[in-house]
């Protein structure tokens, strides 16, 4: 930042913290508590702080506040936030949109008033990747109200004095490239994560009985791009303990004892698992015990202190000392951060800079009265203790690593975790400026009937770091004095067994070296995605360590029998570069957007060809339900039926409709749009568990139906076991007098039509259509030869009916309603297509029958009135192809026509049957 001069009229400036916490710390030190005023904000927890400062000799009054994280949120637009409103891989294009979420618009309204008033919006958000793209949400909100404003950038690490006043004094600009990366991650997060997370619920959920307890939460398949991979690397190494094979072998051991002490000498040839080969070799050496020494070594050896820690080291070292998470972890060095005990504690960086002062952070804790005596011997010239920290090559340019910045001899408020991991940062922090521990180790060799053993001996000559560190330890084992060329014989020769055993399951320190290694998430995402594995029920921790559940190794195997390694690290990894060389400006956001998303999008489409391998895969562990995928609602609740004769990949399903009609349709929707409208008599249908035995390919389970006897012919049960496989005459006859039966509008090419697939049943059916037409026989006149839609007694009763009710009503003259007898008033329609015909209509409240248009009613076909209800587009009763009625038609609310409409007993389009005057008349 350039000098602004000395003196002039104060500016006004706005600064933004990432915390409330660090607003306040912040605004105590600039203000050493002078002339410190609080206020509120629009936001009950974000208080504003205002004092006076000087920057560069600038007077300014400064304005105090703070975001909590994150002020926006990166979203669908529209209709793509609900799940089944799209097809899933429409989210790697869908249209997406970052904004203020509702719980955030009083920060937004404090910001936007505290920055029309300012001149300078000075940036004190955490100094990371993260801390930069929340720095962006909070200029773009400002600029958007006061686009004079000039933007700062406060650079820090720890919220101590010396660092907080340099940082104000030493402003620079936000950097883009920092927060265009973290916008690449949450935007290729979301669509990836979306897509998959949605596609394996909607998929598996309702598929299988998952039997272990969710605590009463909703079971989501979450599909994440580092999740994933983590719960790879666990899976993995179940396998791999599933898959060994315990082996045994043996081994020959050999001590020696003296007044000195004992050496213990390992075969050199290790173990062998040929018993035969290890006996004779152990009975050579048992008939020529005498030992001879050919080989003395003795040589200073140095046990190097811990390189200066960063995030990652912190985690694994806190599960690894003190057994705590790494969610705790950082839950625990968050709080002791904010109240300036420790350095920032999301960093990468393991090497010290050059320009740090590394002996005052020591003189802070010479006072402290366990690990203080040793503070003020590493300050202590003469003791030679002291040495300069070696890096370990990693610096995320942003934050030093994490070491203490202020004493404590341990707070009040404090847990005992809060005191391990400050116990723990200290401590680490002395050792890496310590010289290294240093020992004397001897190696002696022996020769016994030519086989060659070895022992080590080792004495420690001076501790240094190892006194203060007191996490790790370097044993010391005292053996005899042993002279080239000496002979012994040893005190024992014993030939050993043993067995190979796996290695063990990943401890959390384990699982945290792999992500590391793998570039699996960041320093500051790690811990999250640890615990995404247990709060999906994808993973268990049996003590400190993981194993995948039944439902994570299932989504893990089937995805590996597809062939793509989606639980693998690579594509994360690639990724994870591509994201790094976004911040360096070495590649363009959009170039990086557009790569991963393509070739996200490329295994997604694969994974959904191959869908039944997950399907195969939860087989192994989980039983089928008799349902798939439904939502929350009951009558979205879907019963499996039997596989879909059109996709060959989804499973045919009855549903219930919310107007109550049921159907069975395709779990594939919308990319199979394969369905039979089921007719509207019925009342209740279940999918039972029995399976029909003439209908291929099985099972098609059968469906106990209960028909509204009204609504069904007389010599028809109430009751029928049912199958819509293609073999159940009744359903067929049935379905062809509602005008129901399948649809197929899905982009699949059908194959089949009808009731069902061409099964060996339907099959015959279509070759032997004249045979079958003969053979038929009709359910009104009960005589063969023709089905119940070709009756000819049915239309001589049509015709018979229509004739005895010819009504010569004309002109405006009111007619009866056929369902409550009210007189029906006659209206005129307004939609484009009918605009100024006139139609009759029941005015009975509660009463939804529409009758026949007025200019129909004096035809020969008869005025009588009819009806048709406003369900009557969602495949209700009568849904299609009826015998209809000439002229005669029935009108919607809105007036549009509807036709297709008739009564089964006497064919009249009128009327439906539960209003058909020639109801009983027949035997």
């Amino acid at each position: 930042m350039a000098a602004s001069g000395g003196g002039g009229r104060a500016i006004r400036v706005l600064n933004v913290a990432e915390k409330p916490s660090v607003a306040k710390t912040v605004s105590g030190i600039l203000s050493r508590n002078q002339g410190l005023r609080m206020r509120e904000g629009r936001s009950r927890y974000n208080k504003i702080f205002e004092f006076n400062y000087t920057i560069q000799g600038q007077p300014c009054q400064m304005m105090f506040t703070s975001v909590t994280g994150h002020l926006m949120e990166m979203e669908f637009e529209g209709r793509y936030r609900k799940w089944h409103s799209c097809d899933p891989v429409d989210l790697f294009e869908a249209p997406i949109r970052k904004h203020v979420p509702e719980d955030k618009l009083d920060i937004r309204k404090t910001l936007e008033e505290e920055a029309r008033k300012c001149q300078w919006l000075v940036l004190w958000l955490d100094c990371d990747r993260e801390g930069e793209n929340i720095a962006y949400e909070v200029v773009e909100v400002c600029l958007n109200v006061n686009s004079r404003l000039n933007i700062w950038r406060a650079r820090f690490s720890s919220l101590i004095d010396r660092e907080i006043h340099q940082a104000a004094q030493q402003l620079a600009r936000p950097n883009q490239l920092f927060s265009e990366a973290v916008d690449v991650r949450q935007e290729i997060d979301l669509r990836i994560g979306a897509s998959f997370t949605r596609f394996q619920t909607m998929l598996l959920k309702d598929a299988f009985d998952f039997n272990f307890s969710t605590d009463g939460r909703n079971l989501i398949l979450s599909y994440g791009p580092c999740q994933f991979p983590t719960l790879g690397f666990v899976v993995e190494r179940y396998w791999e303990i599933q898959a060994h094979e315990p082996e045994e072998f043996w081994k020959i051991q050999c001590s020696h004892t003296t007044d000195e002490g004992t050496a213990n000498f390992n075969w050199m040839r290790g173990h062998l698992f040929d018993y035969t080969c290890a006996v004779l070799l152990y009975e050579m050496c048992v008939e020529e015990p005498t030992a001879t020494v050919t080989k003395v070594k003795k040589q200073e050896k140095l046990k190097y202190p811990p390189h200066p820690l960063n995030t990652i080291e912190l985690e694994k070292r806190a599960s690894r000392y003190f057994r705590m998470s790494s969610e705790q972890t950082m839950k625990i060095a968050e709080d002791l951060y904010q109240s300036g005990f420790i350095s920032y504690p999301r960093t990468e960086t393991d090497s010290f800079s050059t320009r740090t002062d590394l002996h005052i952070l020591v003189q802070e804790q010479q006072e402290h009265p366990v690990w203080g005596p040793y503070a003020q011997r590493l300050l202590d010239p003469s003791s030679g203790l002291w040495r300069n920290p070696s890096g370990g090559g990693h610096d995320d340019k942003a934050h030093p690593p994490i070491h203490p910045t202020k004493f404590s001899a341990g707070e009040s408020r404090w847990s005992e975790d809060h005191k391990k991991l400050y116990e723990l940062v200290v401590r680490h922090y002395l050792a890496c400026v310590s010289q290294p521990a240093v020992g004397a180790e001897t190696t002696v060799e022996i020769d016994i009937a030519g086989e060659m053993f070895s022992a080590l001996g080792r004495t420690i000559v001076a501790k240094n770091y190892l006194e203060v560190y007191r996490f790790e330890s370097w044993g010391g084992s005292l053996i005899p004095n042993y002279t080239f060329g000496q002979q012994f014989t040893p005190t024992s020769l014993t030939l050993e067994s043993g067995i190979t055993r796996p290695p063990p399951l990943l401890s959390e320190s384990d699982l945290l070296d792999c992500m590391d290694k793998a570039g699996i998430g960041t320093d500051a995402t790690m811990h999250d995605h640890i615990k995404k594995l247990t709060d999906r029920f994808y993973a268990i921790k049996e003590g400190s360590h993981f194993k995948p559940t039944n439902l994570g190794e299932a989504l893990v195997m089937g995805y590996d029998d597809m062939g793509y390694e989606l639980w693998k690290p690579y594509l994360r990894s690639m990724m994870e570069e591509d994201m790094k060389a976004v911040s360096i400006g070495n590649k363009r956001k959009d170039n990086v957007l557009a790569t991963c998303l393509q070739q996200m999008k490329a295994c997604f489409l694969d994974a959904r060809v191959n869908k039944t391998k997950l399907f195969q895969a939860l087989e192994i562990f989980f039983d089928r339900t008799n349902r798939t995928t439904g939502g929350d609602d009951q009558h979205n609740h879907a019963q499996l039926v039997r596989k879909c004769d059109v996709c060959h990949d989804s499973d045919l399903v009855l549903r219930k409709k919310p107007d109550g009609k049921f159907m069975i349709g395709c779990s594939g929707y919308p990319q199979c749009r394969n369905v039979i409208w089921l007719p509207g008599s019925i009342s209740e249908a279940v999918v039972t568990t029995t399976v029909c035995n003439m209908c291929t390919p099985g099972p098609v389970f059968k469906i106990q139906f209960t028909f509204r006897r009204l609504e069904i012919p007389p010599n028809f049960n109430v009751h029928h076991l049912g199958c819509v496989g293609g073999c159940d005459d009744i359903m067929r006859q049935l379905i062809e007098m509602s005008g129901s039966g399948q649809r197929n509008t899905s982009s699949t090419p059908a194959r089949g039509r009808g009731i069902a697939a061409p099964s060996r049943n339907d099959s015959r059916n279509n070759n032997n259509n004249n045979q079958q037409q003969q053979q038929a026989t009709c359910s009104f006149c009960h005589q063969t030869g023709h089905n119940s839609s070709d009756c000819y007694s049915l239309t001589s009763q049509n015709r018979s009916a229509r004739s005895q009710r010819v009504n010569s009503n004309s002109g405006d003259s009111p007619i009866p309603c056929p369902t409550c007898g009210s007189l029906c008033v006659l209206k005129t329609a307004n939609t484009e297509s009918n605009r100024g015909r006139k139609f009759y209509s029941c005015q009975t409240q509660g009463c939804k029958f529409f009758v026949c248009w007025e200019d129909s009613v004096p035809t020969t076909r008869g005025g009588g009135s009819g009806s048709a209800t406003t369900n009557s587009r969602r495949g209700g009763r009568g849904g299609g192809g009826g015998q209809g009625g000439g002229d005669v038609r029935f009108v919607s609310a809105t007036g549009d026509p509807v036709s297709g409409r008739s009564c089964f007993i006497c064919g009249d389009p009128s009327h439906f049957a539960n209003a058909c005057p020639n109801r009983g008349m027949r035997n």
